[in-house]
């Protein structure tokens, strides 16, 4: 798969499985990769510029497996980029 596509598409996956559930890294990861393949790599840093340009927001959430784990919720300015990208994907 080109990889520039790739990088383009996994913005638009990342805030569209957000925007239906709450997600942790490890999770995103787990979901993407039964479609594309993807490293761990790519992920954290794609999560963490969401944050900064406040398309997402980040929280922690205890985990009955270890230690809490840090959740991803959608904002409202990354529900738009949601749909702004999904027209630009339509067109």
């Amino acid at each position: 798969m080109n990889v520039q596509f790739k990088k383009g598409a996994l913005e638009l996956l990342v805030l569209s499985i957000i925007n239906q559930e709450d997600q942790y890294g490890y999770s995103l990861i787990q979901i993407i990769t039964n479609k594309i393949i993807i490293s761990e790599g790519t992920i954290y840093p794609l999560l963490r510029r969401l944050v900064k340009e406040n398309y997402l927001e980040s929280y922690y959430k205890p985990s009955k497996e270890g230690p809490s784990r840090k959740y991803y919720s959608i904002t409202v300015k990354g529900n738009k980029r949601l749909h702004d990208l999904i027209k630009e994907w339509e067109s």
